[in-house]
C-alpha cells in the first residue's frame, strides 16, 4: 500500500540512530533498489553494490556523521541527507545530497521539505557562501525540488552521463547564502 504524503510538519532530519541500521542496509545494498535509477545511474551497478555494502558496514558501530542526516517522516527512516566540502576547505562552497529509498515517498513533497531543512542545517553549522546540488538531466525531480527552493542553474555539460544507452546532461544547481529564502517556497 503507498503511503499518503505526509503533512509536510512531519517531515524532519535527525542522527541516524542504530534502530535505522536495518532499514539502511536494507535500502542500500538492494542491486534491483528503483533510487538507483535515479541517483547516478551512470555508475556501473556492480560497483555502487560495493561501495554501499561498504558503507553500511562501516555504519555499524561509528557514530552519526554530522555531515549526514536520516531523513525521518512520522518516526520512520525514509532517506538520507548529506552534505560535502568543496575544495579547498574554508572556501565556503559545500555540495549537497538527498536520497528517499523508497518510491512511495516520492512525488508528495518529502524530499522537498528534506532538502529545505539540510540548506537550513548546512547554513546555520557551516560557513557556506553557496551552496550546490548535482544530478543527471533525466532527474527532473531532482531538478525541480532544487529549484522551488531558489536553486538556479549554474552549469550544464552537454551529454555527459550516458544512462541506459542514452546520454544525457550532468547538472548543477546553486544557491548563494544570501538569496536563502528560508524554505517559504517549499509551499509553493
Amino acid at each position: 500500500m503507498t503511503p499518503s504524503p505526509p503533512p509536510l510538519s512531519l517531515v524532519s532530519l535527525r542522527d541516524r540512530r542504530p534502530e535505522d541500521l536495518p532499514t539502511l542496509r536494507r535500502w542500500l545494498t538492494d542491486p534491483g533498489a528503483e533510487w538507483r535509477r535515479w541517483d547516478a545511474p551512470y555508475f556501473h551497478a556492480q560497483t555502487t553494490t560495493r561501495t554501499m555494502q561498504a558503507y553500511v558496514e562501516g555504519l555499524t558501530g561509528s557514530p552519526p556523521d554530522p555531515d549526514e542526516q536520516v531523513i525521518d517522516v512520522d518516526g520512520a527512516c525514509v532517506g538520507m541527507v548529506n552534505r560535502s566540502e568543496e575544495a579547498p576547505e574554508g572556501g565556503g562552497w559545500w555540495d549537497l545530497g538527498i536520497l528517499i529509498y523508497d518510491p512511495a515517498w516520492w512525488g508528495g513533497g518529502v524530499g522537498t521539505r528534506a532538502l529545505a531543512l539540510w540548506v537550513q542545517d548546512t547554513l546555520d553549522w557551516t560557513d557556506a557562501h553557496v551552496l550546490t546540488v548535482t544530478t543527471w538531466g533525466g532527474n527532473l525531480r531532482m531538478i525541480r525540488a532544487a529549484e522551488r527552493l531558489g536553486f538556479r542553474e549554474c552549469a550544464r555539460v552537454r551529454e555527459a552521463r550516458v544512462v541506459e544507452g542514452q546520454r544525457y546532461d550532468s547538472v548543477r544547481l546553486d544557491l548563494l547564502r544570501g538569496e536563502w529564502t528560508g524554505g517559504s517556497r517549499v509551499d509553493q
